[in-house]
C-alpha cells in the first residue's frame, strides 16, 4: 500500500522560554496554549526554573551554544508560522535569539520581555533588558509587557491609564513596532489593556476583572494565544482580541480550582480546539 501524498500541515508555534517545573507558566503553559488552540507547539528552552506556586527557587540557564541548537533543529526542520519568546535572562542568550531571528527570517515575533515572576521575583538582570530592547524590539511585531515589566523598561511607577498611554509611546521609540501594555495590575474592578502600533492610535481593551487568585502564567499565555492567532492567520488587532478572549475563559474556568498554596494556574484545557489542518 502506497503512502498516501501529503496535503496538508499543522500550524507550527515555537516558543523560547524557560521552563517552569511547576506547569503554570514558561513553555509548559505555552505547550498548553497552542494545543488548545489546535496548533503544533515546539520548544527551545532558554532556562530551567525550580518554582512551583509559591515562588521561585532557582534559575539554571542553558548554555547558548544549545539554546541555538535547539532552535536550527525544530526550524531546518519542521519549519515555524509565528514564534513566541519569554524569559532570556543573559544578554548572550538575548543576542543567540536575535541572530537566529535573523539567520531563519523570522517574521511573526511576539516578545513577551518576562521580567517579574507572579509571584514577585525578579528573573533578568539590567544588562539583559538594555540587549532586550536593543536586539529584540525591532525584530518583533509585538512586545507585551504587564505594568511591572513596562515600568522597568521606562525606569518608573505606571499607576494610570495616561502612565500605560505615555509608557506605551516611549517603547514605540526605543525601536517597538508594537506594543501592548497589559494593565491587570491597576486597582479597580475593569482591567485594561493599551495596544499601539508605530504611527497608529490607541487601542484600548476594557474588560470586568475575574476574581481568581489562580493567575500564574497569565502573560505567558496570552503572548501565547497572540502567536497562535497569528499563525493562523489573523490580523494583528484580531490576534490580540482572540487571545485575550482566550485568557479570560481560562481564567474564569480555572477560579474555583486549588492548586498548590499559592498563586495557581489558568485551566488552558477549557474548551480544546482539534488540531487545525493548512494546506500545503
Amino acid at each position: 500500500m502506497k503512502n498516501q501524498p501529503f496535503k496538508h500541515q499543522y500550524p507550527r508555534l515555537l516558543t523560547i522560554a524557560g521552563s517552569d517545573s511547576g506547569g503554570g507558566a514558561g513553555i509548559q503553559a505555552d505547550l498548553k496554549t497552542f494545543a488548545a488552540l489546535g496548533c503544533y507547539g515546539m520548544t527551545a528552552i532558554t532556562a530551567l526554573t525550580a518554582q512551583n506556586t509559591t515562588g521561585v527557587r532557582a534559575i539554571h540557564g542553558v548554555p547558548p551554544s544549545m539554546l541555538r541548537d535547539q532552535i536550527d533543529a525544530v526550524l531546518e526542520d519542521i519549519g515555524v508560522d509565528a514564534v513566541k519568546i519569554g524569559m532570556l535572562h543573559s544578554p548572550e542568550v538575548v543576542r543567540t535569539v536575535a541572530e537566529a531571528i535573523d539567520r531563519h527570517g523570522l517574521q511573526r515575533v511576539v516578545l513577551d520581555p518576562v521580567m517579574v515572576a507572579t509571584s514577585g521575583a525578579v528573573l533578568i538582570d539590567s544588562p539583559a533588558i538594555m540587549a532586550l530592547v536593543k536586539e529584540l524590539f525591532g525584530r518583533a511585531v509585538l512586545v507585551t509587557p504587564n505594568l511591572d515589566e513596562a515600568a522597568l523598561l521606562v525606569g518608573r511607577p505606571l499607576t494610570s491609564e495616561a502612565d500605560m498611554a505615555l509608557a506605551a509611546r516611549e517603547l514605540l521609540a526605543k525601536g517597538a513596532r508594537a506594543v501592548l501594555i497589559k494593565g491587570g495590575h491597576l486597582a479597580g474592578d475593569v482591567v485594561c489593556d493599551l495596544l499601539m502600533e508605530r504611527g497608529g492610535q490607541p487601542y484600548w481593551m476594557r474588560a470586568p476583572r475575574i476574581a481568581t487568585a489562580n493567575t500564574h502564567g497569565t502573560g505567558c499565555t496570552l503572548s501565547s494565544a497572540i502567536a497562535a492567532h497569528l499563525a493562523l492567520g489573523a490580523s494583528l488587532v484580531d490576534a490580540v482580541d482572540s487571545a485575550r478572549l482566550f485568557v479570560r475563559g481560562a481564567l474564569d474556568a480555572g477560579a474555583s480550582v486549588k492548586t498548590g498554596a499559592g498563586s495557581g494556574p489558568l485551566n488552558h484545557g477549557f474548551a480544546p480546539q482539534p488540531m487545525r489542518l493548512m494546506a500545503l
